[in-house]
């Protein structure tokens, strides 16, 4: 029996693909088979696992992974600000910045972008939801932000999940304007966020080491991001300066090696999605697009 693939509609050509998964045969492995998910308790979702690996794509000598990694998965070299020979460690190549005139910001008061490259999924009312990735597989918010005071705020609020492969541009961006606050962190585990993970458990997103930031945005009211870290993604860098503003489309972050996620929350009544993400969502299809495309409109 083969494995089911996992499918995105990518919204530059309209059409469905395939997803190339980095390290596929070990995830199904890890997350289909009992003996696997085992391996995963014990070790996989430490953080010593994480940190250890990290370490190995920091080391001199691990630049060697960079152009067969760029030949496996179609990365355009193109994009980078700098040669990807100027790369002294693999690291160094994942958390690479682009030029900017790649990744144009899309304008106009009230409209959202996206903050990352990737696969997105979002939902207009996250209490509505008939589930996150599989119908009837979802996770509370108070879970997610890790304060139950907060999530109340939310209540009714409207999501937007962004999972970004090892393969994508991995810094994330401020999808609104407006005055961020300080960076919270909320301890946990790494597991994968991978789709073979999250069809399997979709709380990995609230078990996982998080952070939460709130940006008080004129045009969108009070908007929560929260960056996600997963397996071999123990590190996860802010840049920004909370209380200063930040302008739509500016960087906020980056992560370190592996898959990782974004999630943006707005309050009830504070959004509209475009309608092809939200068709898309309605079947569980992640949709791909790059970070300053746009998301929506706010309703304020």
């Amino acid at each position: 029996m083969h494995p089911e693939p996992i499918r995105y509609f990518d919204r530059y050509d309209r059409t469905t693909k395939t997803e190339k998964i980095f390290g596929e045969k070990w995830l199904r492995f890890a997350y289909e088979n009992p003996v696997g998910r085992l391996a995963v308790w014990l070790f996989a979702k430490r953080r010593f696992f994480s940190w250890y690996y990290g370490r190995q794509m920091n080391r001199e000598g691990s630049d060697i992974r960079i152009f067969k990694f760029i030949a496996d998965y179609d990365v355009d070299v193109s994009e980078f600000a700098k040669s990807a020979f100027e790369f002294k460690t693999f690291n160094q190549f994942f958390h690479r910045a682009l030029r900017p005139e790649c990744r144009p910001i899309a304008q106009g008061t009230g409209v959202a972008v996206l903050p990352a490259d990737g696969r997105h999924l979002v939902f207009p009312d996250v209490d509505r939801s008939e589930g996150f990735y599989v119908k009837g597989s979802k996770f509370t918010l108070g879970e997610l932000l890790g304060d139950d005071a907060l999530a109340a705020r939310f209540a009714g609020g409207s999501m937007l999940i962004s999972r970004l492969c090892p393969s994508d541009y991995h810094r994330f961006h401020f999808p609104v304007s407006g005055i961020p606050g300080e960076a919270r962190l909320v301890r946990g585990s790494l597991y994968s966020v991978s789709p073979i993970a999250l069809r399997r458990n979709i709380r990995y997103l609230v078990q996982n080491k998080r952070f939460v930031t709130l940006i008080e945005a004129p045009d969108f009211g009070t908007v929560a991001m929260v960056e996600v870290g997963a397996t071999n993604v123990g590190s996860i860098v802010q840049g920004f300066v909370p209380g200063r503003a930040a302008v739509k489309g500016e960087e906020k972050g980056m992560f370190a090696f592996g898959g990782s996620c974004v999630v943006t929350l707005f309050r009830a009544g504070h959004m509209i999605f475009d309608d092809d993400l939200v068709g898309q969502s309605a079947s569980f299809t992640e949709t791909y697009a790059r970070m300053g495309d746009q998301m929506g409109i706010g309703a304020r």
